[in-house]
């Protein structure tokens, strides 16, 4: 008989509740900080549309479906959850506070910075909205600007900028009231494109400056970084869905068909199809089948990407960041699985395109389905969850007993010609410096176990 864990406070769930998925990823960190996926669930979404759950019922049974196959995987009793929002209702608005200090001369405090942050919580908001997050940008102290991080500094006036994004409060609502209703305990809730980031962008991209875009089934949203700081954010209501619908259209057949086409054969650019291969499309209720062509079928798609890119540039434009995005565009989400989209994307942007997998923060031992953009909310939100849990001890002792390797303090190598790199000298040197590190580590631990 299967035996599960008893649920502890190590140990995080997280819910993606999507357009064409509901998605469960149970997960806890491990003691070099790394995160160990523990197990997952993914089941068929049928009670979402474009991010907004539109049917409690089939909500609540996907997400209870989706939390069981979770449990039986990770042998784990999930009791709360983490949750993702998004959606067409997702708004984001700038604005400025500022505090006035009687105690000028002592000195700036995390008190005085959550006292800016709270007051952006009293703000005016259209009938229906609430805050999700508020998200310091720079602050200035008297007069001094551009300052990211004034606690222990002295100042008379505080003054902060501030990206705040809201929600419909009847959407968040109706998600809380779908984790009750399936026996769940609501731990906490984010923005679904800030949980994409966490897990596919990195530290350097965000401070150089970077747009993800996360191609949803029902929504595409794109967040823009700039020096380590997120600018902007934005909602797109088209996905990945409406590319099926564009298939079961153009070839004339049902939902599913077209979802496979989409899938198998599909591509974003029509003139990277070379062998141009011609497709059979099963008849209906003993009808002739149907053909179309590879570039045809790719065609189709292509429109209907180039039109999402069209309101991505849109987007780039407004934020003002057009000319600082140096680490390009990162693409993410189930949609960003279509063959040749990253080519595509920069075609239409210009910029330097990567998919984005959401394994920068995991451990090496992980399913391989995991290492798959449709994973990048659940996981987002993994690591959002973690972040409030208290270390576990044992792993606090662990890391007394000597001295750990920081991973990110080892020597990076250094920039190389082309022509250099393409040599086998080059990369044998690369390897002597490596190995050289290493044995200079072991040299000044002598008594190191191992």
């Amino acid at each position: 008989m299967e035996t599960k864990m008893n649920y502890n406070q190590n140990i995080i769930a997280a819910l993606d509740i999507g357009t064409t998925k509901v998605c469960v990823v149970v997960g806890r960190k491990n003691i070099l900080n790394k995160i160990e996926i523990l197990g997952y669930g993914k089941v068929s979404s049928d009670g979402v549309i474009r991010g907004v759950v539109s049917n409690i019922d089939k909500t609540v049974k996907a997400i209870s479906d989706a939390i069981d196959l979770a449990e039986k995987m990770s042998h784990t009793e999930i009791h709360k959850v983490y949750v993702g929002i998004a959606g067409q209702h997702i708004k984001s608005i700038q604005h400025q506070g500022l505090l006035l200090r009687t105690n000028f001369q002592d000195e700036i405090t995390k008190e005085d910075v959550q006292k800016l942050i709270d007051d952006m919580y009293k703000i005016a908001l259209p009938p229906g909205d609430q805050i999700l997050h508020v998200i310091p940008q720079e602050f200035t102290v008297d007069q001094e600007e551009g300052i990211q991080e004034p606690i222990g500094m002295s100042g008379a006036r505080l003054q902060s900028n501030f990206h705040i994004i809201t929600g419909n409060t009847s959407a968040a609502q109706n998600i809380q009231r779908c984790i009750e209703k399936a026996g769940l305990e609501y731990a906490g809730m984010t923005l679904e494109p800030l949980a994409s980031a966490e897990s596919v962008l990195s530290k350097d991209e965000k401070e150089a400056g970077v747009v993800m875009v996360d191609i949803g089934g029902g929504t595409t949203d794109v967040t823009i970084y700039n020096e380590g700081i997120i600018r902007y954010t934005s909602v797109i209501p088209l996905g990945s869905n409406m590319i099926t619908k564009d298939i079961k259209a153009g070839c004339s057949t049902t939902q599913e068909y077209a979802e496979k086409l989409k899938v198998r054969f599909g591509s974003a650019l029509a003139d990277e199809i070379v062998d141009n291969r011609i497709i059979t499309i099963p008849g209906l209720m003993g009808r002739e089948p149907k053909e179309i062509s590879e570039k045809n079928l790719a065609k189709i798609i292509q429109a209907r990407v180039e039109e999402i890119f069209e309101y991505v540039m849109w987007d780039i434009h407004r934020s003002g960041f057009e000319n600082k995005l140096d680490a390009g565009i990162v693409l993410t989400g189930g949609g960003s699985l279509l063959k040749n989209i990253d080519l595509l994307a920069e075609y239409r942007t210009g910029l330097a395109a990567r998919i984005g997998l959401p394994t920068m923060h995991l451990s090496s031992q992980y399913q391989d389905e995991i290492r798959n953009p449709m994973f990048a909310t659940s996981v987002g939100l993994l690591i959002e969850g973690l972040k409030k849990v208290v270390p576990v001890e044992k792993f606090a002792n662990i890391q007394k007993q000597g001295p750990v390797m920081d991973l990110e303090e080892t020597d990076m190598p250094e920039p190389v010609m082309a022509e250099e790199a393409k040599s086998s000298n080059w990369f044998s040197v690369t390897v002597e410096k490596g190995l050289s590190s290493l044995r200079g580590f072991f040299e000044d631990h002598p008594d190191r176990e191992f």
